[in-house]
This record gives structure tokens, C-alpha cells and sequence, in this order.
């Protein structure tokens, strides 16, 4: 008898129905500014706002670097591993959604459930 697998979910509020109906657009998410798309589409969708929020942080850690290229020298190396952490944080957040996981990204994941909408 095949067995019935659920994946994790934030605070244990997704639902699978939730999780296979949005994965097209909160992958999304993770692709810059196009993270507003699932934050202000699918309010009513825990899994889309879980990973919308996250990836909300990922664009606000992308401006920053942008920002501190200006300094000399210092500025590229931030620029440099800060847009190859940028990228392993976005193909990570995108096999989640993928995967149907609502698994936290290291290191920004914790600010992303500050935010409140």
C-alpha cells in the first residue's frame, strides 16, 4: 500500500492542496523583485507567504550589496561573495518550493518571519 507523505510546513499551517496549487507562482519568490508577485497575490496562501517573505529578504540583502559596491576595493569582494551567497540562497529557496518544503534559508531565513502582512 503506497504511503501518504506530507512535507513540512511552516508552524504546521500549509496544507498540501495549498502547497501544489501555488508552486508556480511562489517560485517567483526567489527571483528578485518579483517576490512582491506571490507577497501581494496570494495573501490567502500560507506556503506562498512563507517563501514570498523570504525571498522579500533575499532582495533586500541583493540592494544592500548593490549599495556597498561603491567602496573601493572592500566593496567588490562584499559584491563578489555576497552575490554567490545571493545565488545559492536563491536555487536553495527555489528546490523548497520545488520540493514543496517551507524549510528556513540559513542566515536571512529568521528575519523573513519578522515581517507581518
Amino acid at each position: 500500500m503506497p504511503e501518504e507523505t506530507t512535507q513540512p510546513t511552516p508552524e504546521g499551517s500549509c496544507d498540501p492542496k495549498d502547497v501544489e496549487e501555488n508552486k508556480g507562482i511562489t517560485i517567483l519568490s526567489y527571483i528578485g523583485i518579483l517576490c512582491l508577485v506571490p507577497l501581494l497575490a496570494k495573501k490567502d496562501s500560507k506556503f506562498a507567504q512563507y517563501h514570498a517573505k523570504q525571498g522579500l529578504v533575499l532582495f533586500i540583502m541583493e540592494l544592500i550589496i548593490w549599495v556597498l559596491i561603491v567602496i573601493p576595493f572592500l566593496g567588490w569582494i562584499i559584491y563578489i561573495v555576497g552575490i554567490i551567497t545571493s545565488l545559492v540562497f536563491t536555487i536553495m529557496g527555489i528546490m523548497n518550493v520545488v520540493g514543496g518544503k517551507c524549510k528556513e534559508l540559513p542566515i536571512i531565513g529568521k528575519f523573513a518571519g519578522k515581517f507581518k502582512f
